[in-house]
Order: C-alpha cells, then sequence, then structure tokens
C-alpha cells in the first residue's frame, strides 16, 4: 500500500522534472492544496485550491515559472494516513535568482493511493515577492 511519505516522494520527484501532469496524476479529483496554509498572493482568501483544475491553477502560476525546485528533507513523519515533513525548498526562480523556503509539509492519502491534501507551512519573509 503506497503511504503519505510515498506520495510526498512521488510529489517532490515529479516536481523537480517539470511533470505537470505527473504530479496533477498523485492527486484525489477533489484534493486540497493549501500552500502556504492561510491567505497569500496564490491564494489571497486562504482558502486553499480545490480540484485537479484549482491545483492546476495553483501549478502554472507557483511551481511552473521555477527553473528549479529541489525538496531537502530533513525529517519525515508518518501517522496514520499522513506524513508530515520538515523541509527546506531550494528554489531557482525563472530569472535565476535562488533562495531557500524552510517548512513543513503535511500530505494526507486518500484510501484510493492518492493525495487528499497537502497543507504546506512556510513563512514569506524574506522570500523574493512576497
Amino acid at each position: 500500500m503506497i503511504t503519505a511519505r510515498d506520495l510526498s516522494r512521488l510529489s517532490a520527484e515529479r516536481i523537480k522534472a517539470h511533470d505537470r501532469e505527473g504530479w496533477l496524476a498523485l492527486f484525489e479529483e477533489d484534493a486540497v492544496v493549501q500552500d502556504p496554509v492561510g491567505p497569500s498572493v496564490f491564494d489571497p482568501e486562504g482558502k486553499g485550491h480545490h480540484g485537479r483544475e484549482g491545483i492546476a491553477r495553483f501549478h502554472d502560476m507557483a511551481i511552473a515559472p521555477n527553473k528549479d525546485v529541489t525538496f531537502e528533507v530533513h525529517g519525515s513523519y508518518l501517522c496514520g494516513d499522513e506524513a508530515a515533513n520538515v523541509v527546506t525548498l531550494h528554489i531557482t526562480a525563472g530569472d535565476d535568482s535562488k533562495f531557500k523556503v524552510p517548512c513543513v509539509i503535511v500530505y494526507k492519502a486518500s484510501p484510493n493511493g492518492k493525495i487528499a491534501s497537502l497543507r504546506a507551512f512556510w513563512e514569506a519573509a524574506g522570500i523574493p515577492g512576497f
């Protein structure tokens, strides 16, 4: 059985590979992505990105413009159908600027072996454009 930790690894691999369709295929049809949790430039109302269509829009706005996103996982804690990963994202933006985003990302697996929710906790202070 695929775990939330397995799904988190697949998610990171597909983001790194710029595999949009492969990344979207990891999610349930009614999944929710909150990245970051709460209001942000990506989600002014802080309600999250719902369903594959909403998650695809999030991808195109927040992930696709970057030249590279590498996940450095410092720890991963699997509990039931969820995994909380302590991560530093190493991002190279479209303009070649580089920055690091320390965060905690919580993945919830569905009974179907897909991502039911992804919730990322990170602070915008010091990150270009936020």
